[in-house]
C-alpha cells in the first residue's frame, strides 16, 4: 500500500457478545520468577488480598485482594461503589516516566455478590489461566517437531530426487544426464531465495480469503516454511554432481587433450565449493559463525555459477558440435536463468540517505523515503556491499513522521548493530526489491494475538501498513520500554492495540508468556497466533500453541 494513502479505521477490539464480554484492558502483572519449566503449567501464586474471578472455562476461583485496594477501604477514592478504575505503572527509573503497561475495569467485590454477577464483566488475570483447558495434539512432537513442515518439504525434495535417480539408473546413468539433474535442483534452490519468486510465492499464498476453511488457511500460511524446499534441492543437487564427478573421473584417459584435463580439474574445483556451501549453511554452523555462512554462500555461488559455465564450454569443446551441444543441453539453459536471476538484485544496488533517529544506548530507528513498503516487506541494508547484510521488517512512517515513507527499528545484537546504533550512518546500501515476509500470511485471519519479545515489535509493527489487518492484540514484554524505544513506539504499539499488554521485565522480570497468550487468544476469540521472538522462545513458544491445537506461527532460522 502506498504509505501517503489516507488510513482506514480498523475496529481494535474484539467485537462483545453477552456470552464473552471483553473487558476494557488486561491485567499483564505476572510473577517476577517463574521455573524454566513453567511454559507448560500456570504458575499459582498466592496473593494477599481477595476477588473472584471467573475464568473463561466457566469455573469460579476465589481470590484474596489487598484491603486497601477495595474501594470500601479507601475514603477518597473517586470510583463508585460498583466499579474501579486500576492501572498496574511500572516506573522508568532512569527517566523518571511511569510508564502505563496495562489497565482493566475490575467491579468491586463484596460478600453478597455472587458469581453470576461478576461473570457478567469478567476480569482476565494471566495468573488465572489453565493451561490445561486447551486440547493436547496426538503425536504432537513429531507433527510440529520432528517432522514440521520445513522438514517435510525438505523431505519431499529429496525423495522426488531418489525416485528420478531410480529412473535414471534404470535407463544406464550418462555424465550429463547427471550435470542436467543437478542443475534442475540448483535452479529450484537458487529460485527460492530470488526477491521476484519470493514475493510471488507469499502473494499466491497471501491470497487465500477470510472465508475460506480454516485448515486451508493454515496450510497457507505454512509457507514461509519453503526455505526447506530450497535447502533439499541444494543437498539434492550436491549428490547429483557427486555421481556425476565419479562417473566423469573413470572416464578420464590419461594422455587426454588439455581440455579434458582442465574439464576434470574443474569438475573437482566445483564439487569443493559445494561441499563447503552445504558444511556452512548446517543451522549450528549458521548461528554460531552467521557472517562466514553469509560471504561463503554468496561468494561461493559466484565462483560455481562461473565455473560451470567454464565447465560446460569445455565439455562441449570436446563434441563435434559446440552450438549443437549447448542447445540440446537443459543445463545450459538453466545456467542462463540462475545467472539473471542472481544478477537482479545486484543490479538494482544503490546507496541511499537514512534519517537516524536514536531512541536509546539500545536501539535506533531508520527512517527511509528511497521507495514505498507495503504491509509485511523488509529491506536489505549494509555498510558496504560486498560485507554482510541485514534484513530488517519495515513499517509505515505516516502516522508520526509523514516526511518520511517506512522505517526499521534496530536493537543492539551483535558488532554489526552496535555500531549503527553508537553511530548512525546518513547513507546506506540496499539491494534488490523490498521483499515480503513472514508478517504477510497473517492478514487472511480475522482475529490474531501479536506476541513479541524486545525489538521484535518492530516488524510486529509492520501491521499498520495494512488497511485490512486483522483485529490484534498485542503481548509485548522487554525491558524498560519507555526508556528504550521512546513514547513513539508506544504511541505506535497503542495504535495497533490500544489494551496492548506490556510487559517491562525492569519491574516484574522475565515471565512466562504462555498464560498471557492463552488469556488474550480465549478472549478475543483469536483465530491464529503470530510469534516474533529470538529464536529459542519463538520455536519453544510456536510449539507449545500448536501442540494445544492453535494455530500459531513464527519466523525460523531459514524464513
Amino acid at each position: 500500500m502506498d504509505s501517503s494513502s489516507a488510513s482506514v479505521p480498523v475496529t481494535r477490539g474484539m467485537p462483545d457478545s453477552p456470552d464473552t464480554p471483553v473487558p476494557s484492558e488486561v491485567e499483564a502483572r505476572t510473577p517476577r520468577s517463574r521455573s524454566p519449566d513453567s511454559s507448560t503449567t500456570s504458575e499459582k501464586v498466592p496473593r494477599t488480598s481477595s476477588q473472584d474471578v471467573t475464568r473463561s472455562s466457566d469455573k469460579t476461583s476465589t481470590r484474596s485482594t489487598s484491603p486497601a485496594s477495595t474501594p470500601s477501604s479507601r475514603p477518597n477514592s473517586r470510583s463508585s461503589s460498583s466499579e474501579r478504575s486500576s492501572t498496574i505503572d511500572g516506573t522508568d527509573s532512569h527517566s523518571g516516566t511511569t510508564v502505563t503497561l496495562a489497565s482493566q475495569t475490575t467491579p468491586s467485590v463484596t460478600k453478597k455478590e455472587s458469581p453470576t454477577a461478576l461473570s457478567e464483566k469478567p476480569v482476565l488475570d494471566i495468573e488465572a489461566q489453565d493451561v490445561d483447558d486447551f486440547s493436547r495434539k496426538r503425536l504432537g512432537f513429531v507433527r510440529y517437531m520432528a517432522l514440521n513442515v520445513y522438514r517435510r518439504l525438505f523431505s519431499i525434495a529429496f525423495i522426488a530426487n531418489v525416485v528420478a535417480f531410480c529412473v535414471i539408473l534404470a535407463n544406464g546413468p550418462q555424465p550429463m544426464d547427471l550435470v542436467n539433474a543437478a542443475a534442475v535442483n540448483l535452479a529450484v534452490c537458487g529460485l527460492c531465495r530470488q526477491p521476484l519468486v519470493i514475493n510471488g510465492l507469499y502473494l499466491l499464498f497471501g491470497s487465500v480469503p477470510r472465508s475460506a476453511p480454516m485448515r486451508l488457511r493454515r496450510l497457507a500460511c505454512k509457507i514461509f516454511h519453503f526455505g526447506g524446499m530450497h535447502s533439499g534441492a541444494g543437498v539434492a543437487s550436491v549428490v547429483w554432481y557427486v555421481g556425476f564427478a565419479v562417473l566423469h573421473t573413470s572416464r578420464y584417459k590419461l594422455g587426454s587433450p588439455a581440455a579434458a584435463t582442465a574439464a576434470l580439474a574443474l569438475v573437482w574445483v566445483v564439487l569443493v565449493l559445494l561441499l563447503a556451501i552445504v558444511a556452512v549453511a548446517h543451522p549450528s554452523f549458521r548461528a554460531r559463525h552467521h557472517d562466514v555462512f553469509e560471504l561463503t554462500h554468496r561468494f561461493a555461488n559466484w565462483m560455481v555459477l562461473a565455473f560451470l559455465w567454464a565447465l560446460i564450454f569445455l565439455l562441449g569443446s570436446q563434441e563435434r558440435s559446440l552450438g549443437a551441444f549447448l542447445v540440446r543441453l537443459p543445463a545450459f539453459w538453466i545456467l542462463i536463468l540462475l545467472t539473471l536471476a542472481t544478477l537482479h538484485p545486484w543490479l538494482l544496488l544503490r546507496r541511499v540517505p537514512v534519517s537516524a533517529e536514536p531512541l536509546s544506548a539500545h536501539a535506533v530507528r531508520l527512517h527511509f523515503s528511497h521507495a514505498t513498503i507495503r504491509f509485511g516487506q523488509g529491506i536489505s541494508i549494509a555498510r558496504h556491499p560486498l560485507a554482510d547484510w541485514h534484513a530488517f521488517a519495515s513499517f509505515p512512517d505516516r502516522h508520526d513522521s509523514p516526511e518520511t515513507n517506512f522505517s526499521v527499528l534496530v536493537s543492539r545484537a551483535g558488532d554489526w548493530t552496535g555500531g549503527i546504533i553508537a553511530a548512525p550512518p546518513t547513507k546506506v546500501w540496499t539491494r534488490g526489491l523490498p521483499t515480503y515476509g513472514f508478517g504477510y500470511v497473517m492478514r487472511m485471519f480475522e482475529r490474531i494475538v501479536v506476541v513479541t519479545t524486545g525489538s521484535g515489535i518492530g516488524p510486529c509493527l509492520s501491521f499498520l501498513a495494512d488497511r485490512h489487518r486483522p483485529a490484534i492484540r498485542v503481548v509485548w514484554q522487554t525491558k524498560s520500554p519507555l526508556r528504550t524505544y521512546g513514547p513513539r513506539t508506544l504511541a505506535l504499539v497503542r495504535r495497533m492495540d490500544e489494551k496492548a499488554v506490556i510487559i517491562d521485565t525492569s519491574v516484574q522480570g522475565r515471565v512466562d508468556m504462555l498464560p498471557a497468550v492463552l488469556a488474550l487468544y480465549k478472549e478475543s476469540r483469536a483465530e491464529a497466533v503470530c510469534v516474533i521472538s529470538n529464536p529459542v522462545m519463538t520455536k519453544r513458544l510456536v510449539y507449545q500453541l500448536e501442540t494445544m491445537g492453535i494455530a500459531a506461527y513464527g519466523p525460523i532460522f531459514d524464513s
